[in-house]
């Protein structure tokens, strides 16, 4: 089992794993209905979040957050506004097995703002709630972590 970090601004760090998620999230659909010409099995990212909240803390009421980062096992990282996560999917199966390529689990966000529609091999997702969440922001993504030609050469 690969493990995915879950860290919310409020109730802490916590760790599950792709099957986990899928199960909470209850009902499972072929990620081309979202993302034609993609396979694989998905569930939507708004009914797991959901579901993961009420078990997660079901004992107070909670803010919504209002960004959501993702932390891929590449250093990869993106920053999704929370209205654009109307239509998200994540990819957790393909032929009915975990994702061997790209996996624990993969996002993608159809209509959002970003042209990068996805993020594969997330390790990390981190709800967050930014005091100044007005207006709606475009994604960004990038690598965490930049290395310049010199040191690439030092560490063969």
């Amino acid at each position: 089992m690969r493990e995915i970090i879950i860290e919310h601004f409020e109730r802490g760090i916590s760790a599950t794993s792709a099957a986990e998620m899928a199960k909470l999230a209850e009902d499972s659909f072929p990620i081309a209905d979202r993302v034609p010409e993609t396979a694989g099995e998905a569930f939507d990212w708004h009914s797991w979040y959901s579901a993961w909240s009420g078990i997660a803390g079901a004992d107070k009421a909670v803010l919504a957050p209002t960004h959501l980062m993702v932390e891929a096992a590449d250093t990869f990282e993106a920053t999704i506004p929370w209205e654009q996560l109307g239509q998200a999917a994540v990819l957790y199966a393909l032929e009915g097995e975990p994702l061997a390529k790209a996996g624990p689990i993969r996002l993608y966000v159809p209509n959002g703002s970003s042209k990068c529609l996805n993020v594969k091999s997330i390790v990390k997702i981190k709800l967050v709630r930014r005091a100044a969440a007005g207006e709606q922001e475009e994604a960004s993504y990038g690598f965490k972590n930049t290395f310049s030609a010199e040191e690439l050469r030092m560490n063969k």
